[in-house]
């Protein structure tokens, strides 16, 4: 039997709380001394950048400027430590954890800036407010663990919190050797308290059922994906099936008395529970979208050895007010993050076919472009060939043929047509199939979809 390679991968586990009335109040003390924390440093460090910048307008020089204020979470942690007395008598109540998680909020945008962060560059921080955020408390050091009832876990100065549901897939690893905690938050989403565990995990390397297969996925509306093997994922749409109940209870809170900030009125209890009723339907509808992707991915990638997946503009196709809404409960970016990492956890190859590649006015038989292909035209007809297909199929198939032209063993690779404006390639640029090569006797040239063999498959002993 051959062993498969182990991946150190950065994983989260995330529960449901059920608290008591004594433990969300502590709770909601950490999170507003969080809060607290992230305010007082947000308002020190622009009163300095302000001090600096009128100095300099008196001809001061740079030598002579307010010292600088250090957005690093040690040099936050040192000024707040020297100002805490005064600006939270009530310090010594919540855990040091609570206001690092403040402090190190500011820490995001100053790595973003410098280029240490990856990903989408940092907003400017904003002040929290007690009502718009969101309460959350980080835990990094302490007592962190689940209990061996798999049913409760210990946070530090929380203590022991009993779970909704069996903490026993943690657990298991935790024993096993395989996953060391890395850091817990809890957190309120949807009127329901949670604790996520941020965890170091080392996973066995997976192997697709089909590892030489490649599929073309082709995201939509109208049908969530239709792959180049013909087969249509239906598109949910849980925020149309809620429309008429949130509706309805966006009016019911519409007809309480709300807080106003300009006269410093209070809402009312009815109006507290009528915005909790709609809240945790919002998060109804996010979370079976979640659970929806989830498993639409795990079985593509757990399936196929090669996926193919467009560069979507999806902020540019939410400028269409028609089709904002569902697009948006579509989640063709949770969707691509998911196939991103679960590609390489299940040993498998993610390809991003460029944003201006035209995989639907491109022929999957004999390569013909299209000039024009209105978006109302939901069959794709072939003048050149005569091919009739499906729209989407017929993108999907392109999508598919696309990855024989790409390079590269990764678990994501980008790829396109060999555009020249716009959108910049960080990999390799597939050269686009002309008119005329198709293969004898295939259809076009995506790759054969068909399954392999029992005993080509190697499983970890």
């Amino acid at each position: 039997m051959a062993f498969r390679e182990r991946l150190s991968v950065v994983q989260a586990y995330r529960f449901a709380l059920d608290l008591t009335a004594r433990q969300e109040r502590v709770v909601l003390a950490h999170a507003g001394a969080a809060r607290v924390a992230h305010n007082w440093a947000l308002a020190r460090v622009k009163a300095v950048m302000d001090q600096r910048a009128a100095e300099r307008t008196y001809g001061i020089d740079e030598a002579g400027l307010t010292p600088t204020q250090g957005w690093s979470l040690p040099a936050l942690r040192r000024a707040w430590n020297q100002a805490k007395s005064d600006v939270a008598p009530w310090w010594a109540e919540c855990s040091k954890e609570a206001f690092n998680t403040g402090l190190d909020a500011l820490e995001n945008w100053s790595d973003s800036r410098t280029g240490k962060r990856a990903g989408r560059r940092v907003g400017f921080p904003r002040f929290k407010s007690r009502r718009r955020s969101t309460p959350s408390v980080r835990f990094t050091t302490g007592a962190i663990r689940v209990e061996p009832d798999r049913r409760h876990v210990v946070l530090p100065r929380l203590g022991r919190l009993k779970l909704h549901e069996s903490a026993r897939k943690l657990a298991r690893r935790l024993e096993a050797g395989t996953a060391r905690i890395v850091s817990a938050t809890v957190r309120r989403d949807g009127g329901r308290w949670y604790v996520s565990f941020t965890c170091a995990v080392q996973r066995t390397q997976g192997m697709p059922a089909c590892p030489d297969a490649t599929v073309g996925v082709d995201l939509g509306v109208t049908h969530l994906a239709v792959l180049s093997t013909g087969e249509v994922e239906p598109n949910p749409r849980h925020l149309d099936a809620a429309a008429r109940r949130m509706r309805r209870l966006a009016r019911r809170a519409a007809r309480r008395v709300g807080p106003d900030r300009r006269t410093g009125r209070r809402a009312s209890k009815r109006w507290e529970r009528a915005s909790a009723r709609l809240g945790r339907a919002h998060a109804r509808v996010a979370h079976l979208r979640r659970d929806g992707l989830h498993k639409l991915t795990t079985r593509l990638t757990r399936e196929y050895g090669t996926l193919v997946v467009e560069d979507l503009n999806v902020a540019g196709m939410l400028a269409n007010r028609r089709l904002a809404r569902r697009i948006a409960d579509a989640g063709f970016a949770e969707l691509r993050r998911q196939l991103a990492y679960k590609t390489g956890w299940n040993g498998g190859r993610l390809v991003v076919a460029d944003r201006w590649y035209p995989s639907s006015k491109t022929c999957s038989g004999c390569g013909a472009v299209k000039t024009k292909l209105a978006l109302s035209d939901r069959t794709y007809t072939c003048t050149t060939c005569g091919l009739v297909l499906d729209r989407d199929v017929n993108a999907a198939r392109n999508l598919a043929a696309l990855a024989a032209t790409v390079a590269g063993s990764g678990p994501e690779t980008r790829n396109g047509r060999g555009a020249d404006r716009k959108t910049p390639l960080a990999g390799p640029v597939a050269v686009k199939r002309q008119p005329g090569t198709a293969t004898a006797g295939k259809t076009g040239t995506v790759p054969p979809q068909g399954r392999t063999s029992n005993h080509e498959l190697t499983y970890a002993s």
